[in-house]
């Protein structure tokens, strides 16, 4: 009725324009060229098909002078003319069930598609319209009713299809259509399959990579929706886990020589080893073969369920070049007595058929064809037929050759995958079928709880039972059922092992199943892989080799983030892991080892007593110690000697005390500074020095004004004796005899003297000299208690100066602070030297000033020596250049002030006496100076001289 009624529609449709126009006519604008299988006779249901049998269609000249007509098909594939009688021989099983549609007949009609998107659509087009020519929207003939298509082969082909189909709510279940585009139900509503969605073998892929650490990877994929969508699923997820892709191929759809090589090339050029091909077999082979005439070796590959067990890709030599692979098949079944069904073919059944077994056998089962190409072969070698050559050409088919002699693809049945997705397919039709034709009426689905007649049913009450059918694959035991028109996504791991022979086996070494939970879907027995070249471990694929740690990535510019150069960490820093991105800083207390990768202690630095330096430094400080101790034990004993009494004794032991002080002190500096320690040494230094230079100003200054008193005597006395002397001239000239001149000069001499000696030699006593000293002092006392106050000195601990050493040092507490101290000590030198070295002209057999002024220059000799070796130092040597310079500085003192006086007191004690003390008369004019020894007894010289020149008078 249905078909009644578009027929007249049609009819209503051509009778409206003919009475528009009286030469409007109908024309059929195109016949197809189809070729298959078709049996529709007597059937109540028939089940379309479609499959890929040939590779490609025939290239026609392009001329466009005559009527066109549909392309023939090229390039016999016996993988999917497997397919093909695998269809029919599950609706031959399903016709000879019981317990499924036992009261109906399934017809079929299966046409080739020849891997070509224009024959699918010129297929579809067909088998909806029911004739040979193609009506759209219409279906023609009085036949059974269409269930569904079954097909069309590749992801492009059944996207074709699927559109046209959605259209008219036409059912359409594919056994190889895996692209991830299909599963929108709102382009492809009627759309389902029997073989997992690409996006699971897409992640699958991408685990498999992820599994074996590998991290650069080239891609290639077919130039269809099957490798487009396939690839971009995979790169988007690899990419996100931190791998990164070395290149990135397209195989072309129609032979193109230039791109092949081009491919080749930039396989032979990458760096990367794992290469993962989404593509189809028929896609596929043209490169491998160019591969293999290359000679490209060491690759590992990554096969997608359409070429992983394909036979077409094996071509003599593939095992050095494909050896090892590893790749995902989809379930694979046995599936009783197909293999028996495959080989009783009858040569002379149908036009396929036939071109099956010439293929195969490399004949013709046409006399005429096979008697032509023997006469053309005769006359080629300039020789003629024999009438038994006549009979029987070479070259003919009997049609009893044997299938089961040959081992092609087409017999093999051990690898039924993509097979076995057909034979499901067929029955998820059956089954649905099945459910529609046994709906118990009033219960049905449909306006109201209606039925559908198996007879008579619309494309879109069949969809129903589709989506909802759930059965038992049989001889499997498989449930299967659709998930908005997708089954679960299973996969076996395939490795691809070769013998001796060169034979091939596809060993399952793993699962996927995209079910289950993320860290249990995929199972992978490593042992059990036969790598490339039959190594035993996975093979490496980086771009850059793993950074190590104490090493960090750094990027290259323009390329992938991984590739990378590894540049080792700074010192301080550290990395702990392998491809650190950054170094770690370490922390202050820390420093990294030789390696970079880990922090270690720094080294604790400052000078130790028990080192060598520091016990050299502390006998050398002990022994000044001594010595001064010891100039001071001479001086006690001598303590009533002209020497000792001279200057102040008290001032000389002061000056002791402070040496022996500043020798002790710098043994504070050595040891691990501690607050008490650093505030120590830093004022028992400025202490000491400021005592020391506060007794030697002392003494120094009474020796500067005695100097200066005397030297303004002795101009007096000089004055004296010149007027003395004109007198006595004067006298001798006048003729007086009684007039006697005698020691004129000595007599004018003591008394300027003696009129001058005490308001001006003894202007300053002992006790101004000792006031000097204590207040000098006292005033660097309360500077430095200031300092302790305020900010004293602490230790802290010096990280800067050197990376791998923590240097305890004692910080001043501040900088004003130690300039203020240390800066008065100074001013203390600069006094006192000035003193000493006005008084150095004092002379008699000891100088006391020439020694002070000899002892202050090496005072500052030292310490201004002593700067630029401070500063040029680190650590714990720069303690040691300050300790060197308190000792040279104290020793030079020492020796400068008292070696002299030693000298004195122990080789010379002969001189240690008043007379000696005295001054001594220059040869030129008969002044003379003296210390503050001789200066004690020029008084007393000078009176007793004063008293006999009155006797004389």
């Amino acid at each position: 009725m249905a078909i009644g009624r578009r027929l007249l529609g049609l009819c209503a449709f051509f009778f409206f324009y003919g009475s528009l126009s009286a030469e409007s006519t109908c024309k059929l604008k195109a016949k197809f060229n189809l070729s298959g299988y078709k049996n529709v006779e007597k059937k109540k249901v028939v089940i379309g098909g479609m499959f890929p049998v040939h590779m490609r269609i025939a290239s026609n000249d392009g001329n466009t002078s005559r009527l066109p007509v549909s392309s023939g098909c090229e390039g016999f594939n016996f993988r999917t003319f497997r397919w093909t009688q695998t269809m029919l021989f599950a609706i031959n099983e399903i016709n000879k069930r019981q317990d499924l549609l036992p009261n109906t007949d399934l017809g079929y009609v299966i046409y080739d598609s020849c891997f070509t998107i224009s024959k699918a659509v010129e297929g579809t087009l067909t088998y909806l319209t029911g004739q040979d020519e193609a009506v759209p929207n219409y279906r023609c003939g009085n036949g059974p009713p269409l269930a569904s298509l079954v097909g069309a082969g590749g992801s492009d082909l059944s996207i074709a299809t699927a559109r046209i189909l959605g259209l008219y709510h036409f059912p359409q279940v594919s056994y190889s259509s895996t692209c991830s585009a299909l599963e929108s139900k709102f382009q492809f509503p009627t759309f389902l399959r029997t073989i997992p969605n690409d996006k699971h073998q897409s992640t699958a892929m991408a685990k498999l990579v992820l599994h074996f650490g590998w991290t650069w990877v080239g891609t290639i994929a077919a130039d269809d929706d099957y490798g487009k969508y396939g690839i971009k699923d995979f790169k988007e997820q690899v990419e996100e886990a931190g791998v990164c892709i070395s290149f990135s191929e397209t195989l072309p759809k129609v032979h193109s020589p230039e791109d092949i090589q081009r491919i080749v090339q930039t396989v032979v050029e990458a760096t990367a080893k794992i290469i993962v091909v989404f593509s189809s077999d028929v896609d596929f082979s043209p490169l491998i073969s160019e591969l293999l005439r290359h000679n490209v070796t060491n690759r590992t590959w990554i096969a997608s369920e359409a070429w992983v067990t394909s036979a077409l890709v094996m071509e003599p030599g593939v095992s050095s070049l494909l050896g090892g692979t590893l790749g995902f098949g989809v379930k694979r079944a046995q599936i009783p007595g197909l293999r028996r069904h495959l080989l009783n073919l009858d040569p002379y059944d149908d036009p396929l058929t036939e071109e099956f077994w010439e293929t195969l056998f490399n004949c013709t089962l046409d006399y005429s064809k096979a008697l032509r190409q023997a006469k053309q072969r005769a006359k080629e070698t300039n020789g003629t037929l024999s009438r038994a050559a006549r009979a029987v050409p070479d070259g003919l088919c009997t049609g009893r050759e044997s299938l089961a002699d040959l081992n092609n693809t087409y017999s093999d049945v051990s690898q039924l995958r993509i097979t076995y997705s057909v034979y499901k397919a067929v029955y998820a039709v059956a089954n649905a079928l099945h459910n529609l034709e046994h709906c118990e009426p009033g219960r049905g689905p449909f306006n109201g709880k209606d039925c559908a007649d198996i007879t008579d049913f619309e494309p879109w009450q069949l969809m129903y039972y589709m989506k909802n059918v759930r059965y038992t694959v049989p001889h499997t035991g498989e449930v299967i059922y659709f998930d908005d028109g997708d089954v679960e996504g299973y996969y076996d791991i395939l490795n691809w092992q070769f013998n001796s022979d060169g034979e091939i086996s596809y060993v399952t070494v793993g699962r996927y199943n995209g079910s289950a939970a993320p860290e249990d879907g995929m199972t992978i027995r490593n042992d059990s892989i036969v790598w490339n070249n039959d190594m035993l471990e996975p093979p490496r694929s980086v771009c850059s080799e793993n950074c190590q740690p104490g090493t960090r990535k750094g990027i290259r510019q323009g390329e992938p983030v991984c590739c990378f150069d590894c540049i080792p960490c700074a010192d301080g820093e550290i990395s702990n892991s392998t491809n650190a991105r950054e170094c770690i800083l370490c922390s202050e207390d820390d420093w990294s080892n030789d390696a970079h990768d880990a922090c270690v202690p720094k080294i604790i630095e400052f000078l130790a007593f028990g080192e060598p330096l520091g016990i050299t430094l502390i006998v050398i400080s002990a022994f000044g110690a001594l010595v001064t101790i010891a100039v001071g034990v001479v001086f006690i004993l001598n303590l009533g000697t002209p020497l000792v009494k001279a200057n102040d004794p008290l001032l000389t032991f002061s000056l002791l005390f402070s040496l022996v002080v500043t020798f002790l002190c710098s043994i504070v500096f050595l040891g691990e500074p501690q607050n008490w320690s650093c505030m120590t040494s830093q004022v028992a230094l400025a202490l000491g020095f400021a005592l020391c230079l506060s007794s030697i100003m002392g003494k120094a200054v009474v020796l500067m004004l005695r100097a200066q008193a005397l030297k303004k005597a002795r101009a007096r006395s000089k004055a004296a004796a010149k007027a003395a002397k004109a007198a006595a001239e004067a006298a001798a000239n006048s003729g007086n005899p009684d007039v006697i001149v005698t020691n004129t000069n000595a007599n004018n001499n003591n008394n300027e003297v003696n009129n001058g000696q005490n308001p001006e030699v003894d202007s300053l006593t002992f006790g101004h000299q000792r006031a000097i000293a204590a207040v000098m002092t006292l005033i660097q006392a309360i500077a430095c208690t200031v300092w302790l106050i305020v900010l004293p000195p602490q230790r802290i601990k010096n990280t800067s100066s050197q990376n791998i050493k923590i240097i305890l040092e004692c910080d001043e507490g501040s900088v004003v602070f130690i300039c203020c101290i240390f800066g008065y000590d100074i001013l203390l030198a600069l006094v006192a030297f000035v003193f000493a070295f006005i008084s150095r002209k004092l002379e008699d057999y000891f100088n006391e000033g020439k020694c002070m002024t000899f002892g202050m220059l090496v005072f500052f000799i030292v310490w201004i020596s002593f700067v630029p070796a401070y500063l040029s130092t680190r650590g714990k040597f720069m303690v040691a250049v300050q300790i060197f310079a308190i000792l040279a500085s104290s020793f030079g003192m020492l020796t400068c002030i008292f070696l002299p006086k030693c000298y004195v007191l122990l080789v010379k004690p002969e001189r240690n006496t008043e007379e000696m003390m005295r001054p001594q008369t220059k040869p030129r004019d008969g002044t003379s100076t003296g210390t503050s020894a001789s200066l004690a007894t020029t008084a007393t010289e000078v009176q007793a001289t004063t008293a006999s020149s009155g006797i004389d008078d």
